[in-house]
């Protein structure tokens, strides 16, 4: 008679420790991508303060960006309507549907898969998002530009890009984002969230605001109103008249699009060279250029990074100018147009409106538009 063969205990363990491994390479097929800004909010008590924060309405549609794991997916579909998930991550994408497969929510979520960055966006009331911090700067203003405009966004940030949204004139973060940010929609912090809540925990600490557009839209060209913003803010803490008069590259461009303007609006220009070319005035425009507010290190006077800075300002060294004072390089005769622009863009600052010796930091929405306004009203554009 045959005997019976038994399995031998070390296959028993074999067979666990087959499954253990079968688990770990599961789980190592979701390994966060950091390099795309995936750190998955695992506190549960922070996604709901988050979606109560958006008060959300049982007849609202809400905009996930980025919804990883689905944490945050499921504090929503409990509240809301429906859910629109856009997930750049295949894998991702594949968990957060499978997680709601077979459940009352299946039919209330909308997974899309794609770059929002690339994305048409459907329609949507409230958009909610555990932002990856590389698109927080587009992301913001495609939001704001979105039609029509959603009723609120309640967006996770790396904390020093939130700070900068909501900065006010005279805070060391206000920059030409604070203020582009604000003219568009009301701005408010809501909570600080630490790095322990996220899964792998991310390098800095984030913060969670309310952006809620401005309805109606202001009804400025957002071309004028961010190139005037840009040059202003190269060097916030530079006087306006120097930002201006005392920055040659700058005269240049606003000389080449007044002539644009007279151009497209058939007004004459008188050309050819001016009768006086002041010497002295090159001087000081020159000195100016040098200009800092004695109270700020200097390395913190350039607010925005080098590809913020428009190409105009790339062209100008400090050691070209140095070197022109140096050797007491006299200033080259300007034409009658320059004079008849450098005259209007004098009368702008200090007789309009009276801001030509206000920094940038110090200005505020209402500055900047009176002082667009102004420059329009006498053919200088920025656009």
């Amino acid at each position: 008679m045959p005997k019976v063969v038994r399995q031998k205990r070390n296959n028993v363990s074999q067979g666990l420790s087959d499954a253990a491994a079968k688990t770990k390479a599961a789980h190592s097929i979701f390994k966060m991508n950091t390099d795309i800004g995936q750190h998955v909010l695992k506190n549960p008590g922070i996604a709901a303060a988050i979606v109560e924060k958006a008060e959300l309405k049982q007849s609202d549609i809400v905009l996930e960006i980025g919804p990883g794991t689905g944490n945050l997916t499921a504090k929503i579909l409990e509240k809301a309507k429906k859910c629109i998930a856009v997930e750049l991550d295949p894998r991702m994408a594949a968990e957060v549907t499978k997680r709601f497969q077979s459940t009352p929510y299946q039919k209330r979520l909308d997974v899309i898969l794609g770059d929002v960055m690339k994305t048409e966006l459907p329609y949507f009331d409230v958009c909610i998002s555990n932002t990856p911090y590389q698109i927080s700067s587009p992301l913001t203003f495609k939001l704001l530009a979105t039609s029509p405009a959603p009723r609120s966004c309640i967006l996770m940030f790396q904390r020093e890009f939130a700070l900068r949204l909501f900065a006010k004139p005279g805070d060391k973060l206000y920059s030409r984002l604070s203020v582009n940010a604000q003219m568009w929609a009301k701005i408010d912090h809501i909570m600080k969230v630490g790095k322990n809540n996220f899964k792998p925990p991310p390098q800095v600490e984030s913060s969670v605001i309310r952006m809620v557009p401005k309805n109606p839209r202001p009804q400025i060209n957002y071309e004028e109103w961010d190139g005037l913003l840009r040059i202003v803010f190269v060097r916030k803490n530079k006087t306006l008249r120097s930002s201006f008069i005392g920055t040659m590259s700058i005269m240049d461009m606003l000389e080449g699009n007044y002539r644009t303007w007279c151009a497209q609006n058939d007004i004459p220009v008188e050309d050819g060279p001016a009768e006086v070319a002041n010497d002295d005035a090159m001087v000081m425009d020159m000195g100016e250029e040098q200009e800092q507010a004695p109270e700020e290190p200097a390395d913190e006077v350039m607010d925005m990074d080098d590809d913020d800075v428009p190409d105009f300002f790339k062209e100008e060294t400090n050691a070209r100018i140095e070197a022109a004072l140096k050797n007491g390089a006299s200033r080259k005769k300007r034409g009658k147009v320059a004079e008849l622009v450098r005259e209007k863009v004098r009368q702008v600052l200090e007789d309009d409106t009276n801001l030509g010796e206000k920094r940038a930091r110090m200005c505020d929405e209402n500055d900047f538009l009176k002082l667009l306004w102004a420059f329009n009203q006498k053919g200088i554009h920025f656009n």
